[in-house]
């Protein structure tokens, strides 16, 4: 990827833009039509989590989501025929604005990820910023799609926002 075109958003259907902005940083953002207490609720809630987070179209669902959301708390996801898992530390809690996290399952240095939710007008801005330990982390983590399923996961949030916001 040439440096121009690093910094240049990429669009995806329903508002999700993903950009990298350095060798290390990518940040995706996305509106969702619900308050920040919701959709904050939705990432920090297992109950809630299981339902939206693991992309349909791979056949995979959550078999397992702990989530000890609180500075110092713990997480750990697994999902998929081989209980594949991601787990990490929570570093930052700030309901219902603000969530940081290790991502540990690659051993030392894994990326950090921070989320924050901004609210206007009844929407929720989302920005997800991930900072990989290296360039190369970056660009294995894109070459593995990883990053495309996150456009099918915020489908399946907007799904989930949409039942819980209309039974209030």
């Amino acid at each position: 990827m040439d440096a121009r075109r690093e910094s240049e958003p990429t669009p995806m259907k329903n508002g999700t833009t993903v950009e990298r902005k350095s060798e290390r940083e990518l940040v995706t953002t996305r509106t969702f039509n619900g308050p920040a207490r919701i959709v904050f609720e939705a990432w920090t809630k297992p109950e809630l989590f299981k339902r939206w987070w693991a992309p349909k179209s791979m056949g995979m669902s959550l078999l397992s989501c702990e989530m000890d959301v609180r500075v110092g708390g713990k997480y750990r996801l697994e999902f998929g025929d081989d209980a594949m898992a991601f787990f990490g530390t929570y570093l930052e809690v700030t309901p219902p604005s603000r969530l940081v996290w290790t991502n540990e399952e690659g051993g030392e240095g894994g990326p950090v990820t921070t989320v924050t939710f901004e609210e206007k007008g009844g929407k929720t801005l989302l920005v997800m910023h991930e900072l990989y330990p290296s360039k190369e982390a970056l660009d294995e983590a894109i070459a593995s799609g990883s990053i495309s399923g996150n456009d099918e996961t915020f489908n399946q949030l907007d799904e989930l926002l949409a039942s819980t916001t209309s039974s209030e």
